[in-house]
């Protein structure tokens, strides 16, 4: 599988800012869709944000207003601008792809801890 690996993560204060980078091995020019996921203790991984290879996004309610994703194609990264962070958008974030077929494209990474204080 395809490996990606996330970084951009810290420790922030509410109210704060931060962006998280996607590098994938591989080109993402043939998926789908990338998305951010993200996983905080105790709960199940949700998918945070997408973005298709036409450019359509979607977002989480939760997050709606607050964070942005984007892809550079000619990078192979991905970016999520997470901005007003509140202490439950703590979590472990984690990037993949989705094929047409619905199969996740890459192998489940270390992510990057995101930490919100109050």
């Amino acid at each position: 599988q395809v490996q990606l690996v996330e970084s951009g993560g810290g420790l922030v204060q509410a109210g704060g800012s931060l962006r998280l980078s996607c590098a994938a091995f591989g080109s993402i020019f043939r998926i789908n869709a990338m998305g951010w996921y993200r996983q905080a203790p105790g709960k199940q991984r949700d998918l945070v944000a997408a973005i298709t290879s036409g450019g359509s996004t979607n977002y989480a309610d939760s997050v709606k207003g607050r964070f942005t994703i984007s892809r550079d194609n000619a990078k192979n990264t991905v970016y999520l601008q997470m901005n007003s962070l509140k202490p439950e958008d703590a979590a472990v974030y984690y990037c993949n792809g989705r094929r047409f077929n619905g199969d996740y494209w890459g192998q489940w990474g270390q992510g990057t801890q995101v930490t919100v204080s109050s």
